[in-house]
């Protein structure tokens, strides 16, 4: 059973799942080298077209519309993780009587480790860790998808996220190689519906709204984007659509921030775009003007 164990010093929850060593290329002992995922054969790959045997029964599809569950005929599969960091609510042990709200835990829950429960505190992960395969493809990365194939991918997604709109926070993923952690060379995204409300959003949240309240209303992430925008020293790439940026206080080498141009609604709240009809053109793919160090757009 995995754990939502919370550190003693700050407060900060962290999911412990042991089980999850037992994947391909999980064991920690591993080398990168090791951990890297080997080329699949068609015949052996869980998430290729055919093989759906492979996989716990999915939870959605796109499908055509003469296919049948958990066969061929897909576009995008879900299915549960068969390693998941995250249990069921209703399928704890059983003799575990822990109360409370489960989707808005404490940090008084009962303590199931050794030890003083004053201090070391946790509880059962309870969730859902989902498989989104984004496509039958037998590619390694979005990148090499067909644009319209990743968009139909990313509608899923958000379809999901709807899905599980009543968890206080669901993250989506998406992992490619081994440094990342993928264990499988097919592109796939990973959805966790969490219980609570990790640290850093809520401390994200809190700023914008007190940011909101100290500037008459201003949106803090629209202010900053619009900002950085201007002065063009740490833009990465921009359209009319986005902007892609390294944060002002990155905290990892070459981390990338992707943002709105303008305030959208959430992604899961978000409709979803209508199917284009058949014989309809494909959508052309956004350019993106990449920006030169010294705040010159290139072109």
């Amino acid at each position: 059973m995995t754990e939502l164990r919370i550190d003693p010093l700050s407060g900060h929850k962290t999911i412990i799942a042991g089980d999850r060593s037992r994947r391909p290329g999980g064991e920690p002992h591993m080398s990168i080298a090791a951990r890297r995922p080997a080329p699949i054969a068609p015949a052996d790959d869980p998430f290729a077209e055919g093989n759906e045997r492979l996989t716990p029964p999915e939870l959605y599809a796109l499908r055509s519309p003469n296919s049948e569950p958990n066969g061929p005929g897909w576009s995008v599969r879900v299915v549960p993780n068969l390693f998941p960091a995250l249990a069921a609510a209703d399928r704890r042990p059983e003799g575990d009587s822990e109360g409370g709200d489960a989707r808005r835990p404490d940090e008084t829950a009962t303590s199931r480790a050794s030890g003083s429960s004053e201090l070391f505190n946790a509880r059962p992960a309870t969730g859902a860790h989902e498989v989104i395969v984004n496509g039958p493809q037998p590619v390694a990365t979005l990148a090499e998808l067909p644009l319209e194939q990743v968009i139909t991918a990313i509608d899923v997604w958000r379809e999901r996220m709807r899905t599980h709109a009543d968890s206080p926070y669901v993250q989506l993923i998406v992992n490619e190689q081994s440094e990342a952690g993928a264990s499988l060379e097919h592109t796939h995204a990973q959805l966790y519906a969490l219980d609570f409300v990790p640290a850093a959003v809520a401390r994200e949240r809190e700023r914008c709204g007190a940011y909101a309240t100290r500037m008459m209303g201003q949106n803090l992430l629209g202010d900053l984007v619009a900002e950085e925008v201007r002065l063009r020293e740490r833009v990465v790439a921009l359209d009319e659509e986005a902007v892609l940026m390294a944060p002002y206080a990155s905290r990892l080498p070459f981390q990338l921030m992707l943002a709105p141009r303008r305030p959208r609604a959430h992604r899961r709240r978000a409709v979803a775009r209508r199917p284009a009809p058949v014989g309809t053109p494909p959508r052309r793919k956004p350019t993106a003007e990449p920006v030169d160090p010294h705040g010159a757009t290139r072109r």
